[in-house]
């Protein structure tokens, strides 16, 4: 596949309206927990990006039947499922596989797979995965690259103590436990959207859940599960970064299906720091926020933290607006030390950045960036450089483009109807 690149002409007015997509994160979790049952699972509201093609390509490889029945509604059957037969390359380059752990030790007693892949943001081992899993009695070995888990005749223990508040160890053990005739607990559960959105569907499919949402679970899994109908929730990540490039660029935009609840957090920040929205409540969940342009914006300091905290997904672009905004900013992501990589770009544009260490950059603002020829570091940064290139004066180039498409659907597209003069090239 031939790469692509991006390029932006900067400083070109943004207004009119934008919706999000059905979420990626919450998508990963979900898709997989259809390959604990042999019945039919249908999904809607399926987000069309790289990195879910890539998920069902794993599927197939396995013998997953996978049917598309609309443009964004997916049927799996998983009833013939074949471990054996899976594609290990797609394996290592795609870090949502680790869930298959939980899943194939849940259905069949053993897991063999690599370390999964993925953004380039820092070491994410899947040390947290492995202790839980220790926790239970599973058997872990290392042999030629592999992971190979083998699930006890019995449970070691009830209760599992997670390491950190990881989200996709929480989704692994949550998977795992929801085919265990038994009570598990697990303390310290992060308990962010994507598996509040899973607990949803193995509830659906026979499983108990108490405490979505919390740091203690409780899940009382069946010796059998269900299949299921679901549509994805609406994804509030993109959402927050389309809300913050709105903002950046001074923009005058309705950001249309954003899961408010978990953005609400978010909301509160900015506008702390002096954003302008106005918010129209749809209905259960969702909600539309018109982001006004807004004047003296200062945010002084930012850091990620676990849900339901400040999301580490949308640092990254509120770094770029962080550029725009009188006085200095300290931005700190104390779990990815590669998090802050995409300021370099930033610093070639023209932004005045001062690193502390790999966790915390100091950006003094406001300065005007000027276009740059950039490379995209990963998926989030990625996001935050096209942020830059459409407040830049002249030209911006991004390459190695595919690493947004792994999680943005068609954005040049979306992004052109409100007004950006954004268009992708192959090299």
């Amino acid at each position: 596949m031939a790469e692509e690149s991006f390029v932006i002409q900067g400083g070109k007015k943004l207004k009119g309206e934008i919706s999000v997509s059905g979420s990626k994160n919450a998508a990963f979790p979900v898709l997989i927990a259809a390959l604990l049952t042999d019945e039919d699972c249908v999904i809607d509201n399926v987000p069309l990006i790289e990195d879910v093609f890539r998920l069902l390509d794993i599927f197939q490889s396995m013998k997953v039947k996978v049917e598309w029945l609309k443009k964004r509604r997916v049927k799996i059957n998983a009833k013939n499922i074949d471990p054996s037969k899976i594609n290990t390359n797609l394996v290592m380059r795609f870090r949502g596989s680790v869930l298959l752990f939980g899943v194939l030790l849940a259905r069949f007693g053993k897991a063999s797979l690599p370390q999964p892949g993925g953004c380039v943001i820092g070491v994410r081992p899947i040390d947290t995965h492995l202790d839980a899993f220790s926790q239970l009695g599973v058997k872990i070995e290392e042999k030629r690259g592999k992971f190979i888990l083998t699930a006890p005749k019995k449970i070691k223990d009830s209760m599992v103590i997670m390491d950190e508040l990881s989200v996709t160890a929480t989704a692994n053990v949550m998977l795992f436990a929801s085919l265990i005739n038994e009570e598990i607990i697990m303390k310290v559960a992060d308990g962010d959207y994507q598996n509040q959105e899973l607990a949803k569907v193995l509830k659906k499919m026979g499983a108990k859940i108490i405490g979505a949402g919390q740091h203690t679970l409780r899940i009382k899994g069946a010796k059998k599960l269900w299949g299921f109908k679901h549509s994805l929730m609406y994804d509030p990540i993109e959402a927050g970064t389309f809300i913050i490039m709105a903002l950046a660029a001074k923009g005058d935009i309705l950001v249309k299906n954003a899961e408010y609840p978990f953005l609400e957090f978010v909301l509160k920040k900015l506008e702390d720091c002096g954003a302008n929205f106005e918010i129209t409540h749809r209905g259960g969940t969702i909600a539309d926020v018109k982001v006004l342009p807004s004047k003296n914006i200062k945010i002084r300091k930012m850091q990620s933290l676990p849900y339901p905290g400040f999301p580490s997904d949308l640092l990254s672009v509120l770094g770029v607006l962080a550029t725009q905004t009188k006085g200095v900013t300290l931005i700190h992501d104390p779990l990815y030390e590669g998090r802050l990589k995409y300021m370099e770009g930033l610093t070639k544009m023209g932004a005045d950045i001062f690193f502390s260490d790999p966790h915390r950059a100091v950006i003094n603002g406001i300065t005007k960036l000027y276009g740059a020829d950039l490379g995209s570091f990963d998926l989030r940064g990625g996001a935050a450089l096209i942020t830059a290139g459409l407040i830049a004066e002249g030209k911006t180039t991004i390459r190695n483009i595919y690493q947004v498409d792994r999680g943005y659907e068609k954005l040049e597209e979306r992004l052109r109807k409100i007004g950006a003069d954004i268009k992708r090239i192959k090299n």
